[in-house]
């Protein structure tokens, strides 16, 4: 199969002709229609976990349809299809109780093996990891949802409960930022939207985002105060969706007292997250910290009914698609903040 390796952190991405994956006994085959392009790909390739060996295939946005079957899994070929990128165990506590993120024995697809920027990819306990796709959903949108709509529909939903009477402010309108604001949307709730780059503000303004900030030398506590004016209060819920410290700080001084802050954005490098504010913000206003990574198989049920009643939009989502030999310079252009939307490689 033709597949996009690369063979050193930061190092050249090259179409390859590698062997194709082995099908397990649970297991399915998956041919890749489309995989979408996401800052966790960006994070990999930038050396940001150490534990990848090499040579690798990144990809965890995939969808397909099942090309070959183990004879210990229900599904058969023909089969549209989609997966978590935490891909669980199936028989953990924590994967029986729907909580397979937290699973001990996960594998997550493009990190810890081989992902989907490639032909065919393979897909272990498939009858509990692999998840059907509404015939009428394109591939692309498909992949275009994605770890981050998943992830952001399960914080929403899952972690912070958000209301349809309440406000949300995200802070960073990447791919899970700009998820999150037409999942609030679709909820009811009102939006805040914050970023740097006017396009990224564009693309959240189009997706029903109630107010668009963009700073550029303001401090924390001014940010915050404009926050504060526009929903009067601050946001009952805020989300880091980028990992810096910067944009964790203001996602604290954005919430009214006993708000919920959200941390989705992956804290890297020397932007991480570095300093917790426990006594004014946590200790003082009463705020809660919740962390959020992925979505279990379980819950794409609900993300698929939102979808279908058309309250959420994922065309609007995806911004470009590219093909295979096209990877690397979206990649780059990530690590300048130089892109705006979702990207989905769907030429192979």
């Amino acid at each position: 199969m033709r597949a996009a390796v690369f063979n050193s952190f930061r190092g050249p991405i090259s179409i390859e002709t590698v062997d194709d994956p082995d099908c397990a006994a649970d297991g399915v085959v998956v041919k890749v229609e489309a995989c979408g392009v996401c800052r966790s790909d960006y994070h990999a390739w930038n050396g940001a976990d150490p534990s990848l060996t090499f040579p690798h295939v990144m990809g965890h946005e995939m969808a397909g349809t099942v090309l070959e079957a183990g004879p210990e899994t229900k599904w058969k070929p023909g089969a549209r299809v989609t997966a978590p990128f935490i891909l669980g165990c199936g028989t953990c506590h924590d994967c029986r109780s729907g909580h397979s993120t937290l699973c001990d024995h996960q594998e997550v697809m493009g990190f810890s093996r081989w992902g989907a920027f490639a032909q065919y990819v393979s897909v272990p306990k498939a009858d509990f990891n692999l998840v059907r796709l509404p015939d009428e959903m394109d591939f692309v949108h498909a992949a275009g949802m994605g770890c981050r709509v998943t992830t952001a529909y399960r914080a929403l939903a899952e972690r912070a409960c958000l209301k349809a009477d309440e406000w949300l402010c995200v802070h960073g309108c990447g791919g899970i930022g700009l998820s999150a604001i037409a999942i609030a949307k679709a909820a009811g709730a009102g939006v805040v939207a914050v970023d740097t780059n006017a396009q990224a503000l564009s693309l959240a303004r189009q997706l029903g985002a109630d107010v668009c900030i963009q700073p550029h030398n303001q401090s924390s506590e001014m940010l915050a105060q404009a926050i504060h004016d526009a929903t009067d209060g601050g946001a009952h819920v805020s989300m880091d969706a980028l990992g810096h410290t910067q944009t964790f700080q203001n996602s604290l001084r954005s919430l009214r007292k006993a708000g919920r802050h959200l941390q989705i954005g992956f804290p890297i490098g020397d932007h991480a997250v570095q300093s917790l504010p426990l006594l004014d913000l946590v200790y003082g206003r009463q705020i809660s910290i919740l962390g959020s990574r992925g979505m279990s198989p379980s819950g794409f049920e609900g993300l698929f009914k939102t979808i279908q009643s058309g309250q959420l939009d994922l065309e609007q989502l995806v911004s470009r698609r590219l093909a295979l030999t096209e990877l690397e310079a979206a990649l780059t252009s990530m690590g300048h903040f130089a892109s705006a939307g979702v990207s989905v490689v769907d030429q192979f």
